[in-house]
């Protein structure tokens, strides 16, 4: 399993959501903490580290650190 991390500014987008989609960001975040291929997408170019989880309403991009076993979430965008 890996360990989820935040950029502050992403934490703070995360907090400041509607408790809807908060809750169902916080489940796909856990779903990628579980199976970070699986339960993601490629960012950009098909890789394996540049990774981004969607919901209905939010969207975030996440740095994928195997080595350390860390998910970092870099950026969350509300889709309203």
């Amino acid at each position: 399993m890996y360990r989820l991390k935040y950029d502050a500014t992403a934490e703070a987008v995360h907090d400041a959501l509607p408790t809807g989609p908060s809750e169902a960001l916080t489940v796909a975040l856990a779903d990628a903490c579980h199976d970070p291929l699986g339960a993601t997408m490629a960012y950009g170019e098909a890789d394996d580290v540049m990774r981004t989880v969607r919901t209905n309403h939010a969207h975030a991009v996440l740095l994928v650190g195997h080595t350390l076993k860390t998910i970092t979430v870099l950026q969350i965008s509300y889709l309203g």
